[in-house]
């Protein structure tokens, strides 16, 4: 890792850490233990989440489309409220530290796919990257699919907080093989700690924000915190 990434990381861990004691204090006032059933996963909760039931396929779910896009011409932008907006290409990407990590993905259709073999690059290190300022709280991340009907392409928004968690990551390899388009390829994200729809399929853009603005799902009725292990489908 190189020195400024290293430097990078470090101030936003320090303002993760904070972010996570501001969380902390509210959920412990706030929230029951999390439901469901099976073993304690490594996040402490257990392994199938409330209302979910095991596959072993992977469910296609989309839009209606799926876009094709050549690795070549892939690429992510990075911006709002940061000191070093950046563009990545494909080999950028991959010049970052890259991280292999297996984890579990829960769809809110109330299906639950345990054990994905991932790798790509940790949100965290994307944010080193970049250096959010102290007033940014939150992101919104865009995809390169939008509905057919009205046009609206696809958004899904994540306090930092939570997309600053470790096993957030922008994958680009599944199992071993290239990510699949139908599933977002060749780059989408992935939020083990939450619904799937928070991890962008076909992801192009990261806008870090110091206010929450809604995706395209939370502004049709979908819970804006999207916890499975809470039954967090819908807003209230």
């Amino acid at each position: 890792m190189s020195k400024p990434l290293e430097e990078g990381r470090s101030l936003v861990e320090r303002r993760l850490s904070f972010l996570r004691r501001q969380r902390g204090k509210q959920q412990h006032a706030d929230q029951a233990p999390g439901q469901g059933n099976g073993p304690e996963n490594r996040h402490g909760q257990p392994q199938t989440p409330v209302g979910q039931h095991l596959v072993k396929n992977w469910p296609v779910l989309d839009l209606g489309v799926q876009p094709d896009i050549a690795r070549e011409d892939w690429s992510l932008r990075i911006d709002g409220i940061v000191e070093n907006p950046v563009t990545l290409d494909w080999d950028s990407l991959l010049a970052l530290p890259q991280v292999e990590d297996a984890s579990d993905f829960h769809c809110v259709t109330t299906w639950s796919r345990l054990d994905n073999q991932w790798k790509g690059v940790r949100f965290l290190d994307l944010a080193a990257v970049v250096r959010p300022t102290e007033e940014a709280r939150f992101i919104l991340c865009t995809g390169s699919d939008a509905d057919p009907m009205s046009q609206e392409v696809y958004t899904t928004n994540l306090p930092l907080v939570d997309a600053l968690e470790e096993d957030v990551l922008l994958v680009h390899t599944w199992n071993g093989a290239a990510l699949p388009r139908e599933h977002g390829g060749p780059v989408r994200m992935i939020t083990p700690k939450l619904y799937a729809w928070k991890g962008t399929k076909w992801i192009n853009r990261i806008t870090f924000l110091q206010e929450d603005q809604l995706g395209f799902w939370e502004k049709r009725g979908y819970s804006n915190s999207a916890d499975p292990w809470r039954n967090d489908r819908y807003s209230s």
